[in-house]
């Protein structure tokens, strides 16, 4: 199944977190630049990177924080596996992922083991951490 399917199936009540992941890191999606820099927010001290599955869901994300819908948005590409093994542990501090943010089909991949490098995932290096994520799916069948 494509990564859309997977979401759609998590979000249908059939998750099957290790081919979602896997979905995830073959796939590449788009990550919003803001001043030549990846796009992020903080949510209880871990580091949240946005990234979108096409251009209407970047644009969409873009028009619903105000953004004018014929603004040209900035942004870089890569493929999944790229941003959770090269992206997330370069960032300071707890870090995950979270696709299509604000939309009915988002989905979040937190700072865990099995979906980020186990030097870098929250619930082997930061008791407790492991509970902070956003309000939305969560790969890797936390809930």
């Amino acid at each position: 199944m494509s990564l859309a399917d997977e979401v759609a199936a998590a979000h249908a009540g059939d998750p099957n977190p290790a081919a979602l992941v896997g979905e995830f890191r073959r796939t590449p999606v788009l990550i919003p630049l803001v001043n030549d820099s990846l796009m992020t927010a903080e949510l209880s001290g871990i580091r949240w990177l946005y990234a979108f599955s096409d251009e209407q869901e970047l644009a969409r994300f873009a028009v619903s924080r105000g953004a004018a819908p014929e603004t040209e948005l900035s942004y870089a590409r890569a493929v999944g596996a790229r941003l959770l093994d090269v992206v997330i542990p370069a960032i300071e501090g707890p870090a995950g992922v979270v696709l299509d943010a604000g939309s009915e089909q988002g989905m979040v991949f937190p700072p865990v083991s099995g979906i980020v490098p186990d030097s870098v995932a929250i619930d082997l290096t930061e008791p407790g951490k492991a509970d902070s994520r956003p309000d939305a799916p969560v790969a890797g069948g936390a809930a």
